[in-house]
This record gives C-alpha cells, sequence and structure tokens, in this order.
C-alpha cells in the first residue's frame, strides 16, 4: 500500500524526537501544541504504528518511533542536498560544459580560464574539443558544443560572442627552406612564395586576416594549396616547399622538420573570441565569468596584456543576464 508522506511531518516528528516535549517541540518550531500533536496523530495512522509512547510527563519513541527517525533524517538530508543541487545547477556551479578551442586559443585563454573554473567552480565537469575555427562555429550553432574559443570575426546571429585576444600569425616552413634560418620575414616577401592555407570554411578569420594584409601590400598570393587540417597542413608544406601560417603561440621548432619564421610589415593579425548560444546553459555563465576572472590575456608570447574594456556583447543584447557574467570583454567591432 502506497504511503504518501509530507516533509513537514518528518519535521515535525523529528522536532519531537529531539525534544521529547510536545510543548517544547511546538515552540521550536513556531506553531501551536494541539496543531502539532494532530499532524503527528495524523503521521501515524497514515503508517498504521504508534511512533510515542505518550505519558503525562514525557514523549518516548516506541522500536518503530526509532527506526523510522534515522530513515526520516536521511530522507531530509536528501531533500536539503536536492535543493542544494538545484540551486548550484541554476547558478552554473555543478553540470557538464563543453568547451572548443583552437591551439592559439588553448595556450593563451584557455589554460588559466580552466585554472579559475576549477577553484571558482569545482562541481562543475568540462570536456574540450580542439579544432579549426569553422566546425567549432558550426558545432556552437548546432549545440554539440557549449561555447568555443576560436579565430573569429563578428559571427553570425543569433550567437553572441566577446572578444578576448588577439593572435599574430607567423609563417611555418621546412627546416630546408631558405627562409629556416631567418628570425623574421616581411609579408611582401612572400609574393612569390607558394602559400597553404586551411579552406576558407575551416577557418574564415585566418583566411580573411590573410588576404587582407596581402591587400595592405598590394601583391598577390600563390595558394598552392588549400587543406583541412593541421596534419594536411604540414604533409603540403613539406610536399610542396610552400609556407603556411600558425599562431604565434606554437613553438619556433613545431616538429623537428617544420620551423616558425616571424612575418613582419605587417603582422597578419586575427581575433580569438568566446562564442556561445543566447540559449545556453548556466554552466555558460559560469565560464565566462571564469574568463572574465582570468583576464587579461596576452595576445602573444611576451606581450604586455592589456584588459579589454566593457562593451556590448555582439549578437544583439549586452550580457546584463547574471547567468552570463559581466560583459567587460565585449567588443563592439574588429
Amino acid at each position: 500500500m502506497e504511503t504518501k508522506l509530507e516533509l513537514r511531518h518528518l519535521v515535525y516528528f523529528l522536532a519531537v524526537a529531539d525534544e521529547r516535549h510536545f510543548g517544547r517541540a511546538a515552540a521550536k518550531l513556531f506553531i501551536g501544541q494541539p496543531t502539532l500533536s494532530q499532524q503527528l496523530q495524523r503521521l501515524e495512522r497514515q503508517l498504521g504504528v504508534e511512533l510515542f509512547a505518550r505519558t503525562s510527563h514525557d514523549v518516548r519513541l516506541t522500536p518503530a518511533g526509532h527506526a523510522f527517525r534515522a530513515e526520516a533524517e536521511q530522507v531530509l538530508e536528501h531533500a536539503q542536498r536536492a535543493v542544494e543541487t538545484a540551486r548550484e545547477a541554476a547558478s552554473g556551479r555543478v553540470g557538464k560544459i563543453t568547451i572548443g578551442f583552437n591551439f592559439a586559443a588553448g595556450q593563451q585563454v584557455l589554460r588559466p580560464t580552466l585554472r579559475r573554473l576549477a577553484r571558482d567552480y569545482p562541481g562543475l565537469s568540462t570536456t574540450l574539443w580542439e579544432g579549426l575555427s569553422g566546425p567549432q562555429l558550426s558545432a556552437v550553432s548546432e549545440g554539440r558544443i557549449d561555447v568555443a574559443l576560436i579565430y573569429s570575426s563578428i559571427p553570425p546571429k543569433p550567437l553572441l560572442t566577446r572578444r578576448v585576444s588577439t593572435a599574430s600569425l607567423s609563417g611555418m616552413v621546412t627546416r630546408h627552406h631558405p627562409w629556416a634560418g631567418r628570425e623574421e620575414i616581411t609579408f611582401c616577401e612572400l609574393a612569390e612564395q607558394p602559400i597553404v592555407l586551411p579552406r576558407r570554411e575551416r577557418s574564415p578569420a585566418m583566411y580573411d586576416a590573410v588576404f587582407a594584409a596581402a591587400d595592405r601590400c598590394g601583391i598577390p598570393l600563390t595558394v598552392a594549396a588549400e587543406v583541412e587540417d593541421a596534419g594536411s597542413t604540414a604533409v603540403m608544406v613539406e610536399a610542396l616547399q610552400a609556407l603556411a601560417f600558425i599562431s604565434d603561440a606554437r613553438p619556433r621548432r613545431p616538429t623537428e622538420d617544420l620551423v616558425a619564421v616571424r612575418i613582419v610589415d605587417p603582422v597578419p593579425r586575427v581575433g580569438v573570441r568566446a562564442v556561445w548560444r543566447p540559449d545556453s546553459q548556466p554552466a555558460v555563465g559560469a565560464f565566462l565569468a571564469s574568463l572574465e576572472a582570468a583576464a587579461p590575456f596576452p595576445s602573444q608570447p611576451g606581450e604586455r596584456a592589456v584588459r579589454i574594456p566593457a562593451q556590448a556583447t555582439e549578437g544583439g543584447s549586452r550580457l546584463g543576464d547574471p547567468r552570463l557574467g559581466d560583459p567587460r570583454l565585449g567588443d563592439p567591432e574588429e
């Protein structure tokens, strides 16, 4: 037979069990003694057992009362834990979040942000996904990841964004290339150099930054190959003796056979942005709060970090929603 209990009856029962006196228990609960007695009698009728042995002087638990007390205490503890868990989830302090990132964002932004996230939100578990910016932007839009730290210009609506850093691009050549021993090259020297680029849909912001720098120099670019991923890039650089573009966050020797060379006059740069959906779960707000707390981020190794001032968040709204934190990392335009 199913018995439906009210939590308040358990609270009343435990108060009398603790005080062993109806009057003192009623005072503790701020209710009248007759009301307390009636509610406990109703509880006993529901259970079909006597929980208290009543005398004119005190109240004692029966064997059934002792057994019921242990279970009642656990029920109330679980109920309180359920309340706390719900509140923590609503605040983003517990739950799961999937974070996408590219290499530059991982080095400059993600690492300090994750340290802050682990400190301030220890109940939040994270899943990381490294990849090129284009696929990650699609993954955010489709709900496969919650937030991405990627190369990006202003993403399409309804996505929201904050600019958090700027990445400078270097060239990558084989160790046998004539430029392998140089510290830097000018962008204009690329006019006669075959280059390898990711397809634009794979990394649109990098692709556009490279051609914008070429336009500023007034030179054409010879694109020897467009590739899908970093592995393909390395293969084509070696096969074609071409130059590819990588983040300055990468080491001088990305591999034994490849060398990074700084590019100047101009330095091609691309914005690193956090991107998320407007209907994001509270855990994204926790991540954004940690992102702000971990800032400022250096734009490149050895560069002094500068805090980005408060601006509107892209996508048509400000981050006034407390779930999404303070909007001090936003910016309106590149």
